[in-house]
C-alpha cells in the first residue's frame, strides 16, 4: 500500500509540475491574474482553463473523475487565492501539493 500510495503520489507531483509549468504559457500565466487579464480574454477563462488542465491531469494519473473535478476546484480555489493577494507563491504551491497527499490517500486507501 505505501509503494502504491508513493508511486500515486509522485505522478499527482508530476502533473502538478507539468501543469503549472510547461502547459501553462506566458498569456495563460499572466492573464489568469484579475490584476493583470489579458487583452479580450476574461481571467476567469484562463484560469478556468488552466484548472481544467490540472483536473484533467490528476484524474488521469488517479482514474477517477471525481478526484479530477476536485482537483480542478481546488486549483481555481487555490490560484485565485493567491491572485487576489491572500497567499503567496510559496503557499500555493504547499497547498497544491497538500492537495494531491490528499487525493493519493483518497484512492489508496479506495474511498474514491
Amino acid at each position: 500500500m505505501i509503494e502504491a500510495y508513493a508511486t500515486l503520489l509522485a505522478l499527482l507531483i508530476f502533473g502538478h509540475a507539468l501543469g503549472d509549468y510547461p502547459l501553462q504559457n506566458d498569456f495563460m500565466a499572466r492573464g489568469k491574474n484579475w490584476n493583470t487579464p489579458a487583452s479580450g480574454v476574461p481571467w476567469y477563462h484562463l484560469l478556468g482553463a488552466h484548472a481544467i488542465i490540472h483536473g484533467g491531469l490528476a484524474g488521469v494519473a488517479t482514474g477517477s473523475l471525481l478526484i479530477g473535478l476536485l482537483e480542478m476546484m481546488m486549483h481555481f480555489i487555490i490560484d485565485s487565492m493567491k491572485n487576489h493577494g491572500i497567499t503567496s507563491i510559496h503557499t500555493d504551491q504547499a497547498l497544491h501539493i497538500a492537495c494531491k497527499i490528499v487525493w493519493a490517500w483518497l484512492v489508496v486507501s479506495a474511498i474514491v
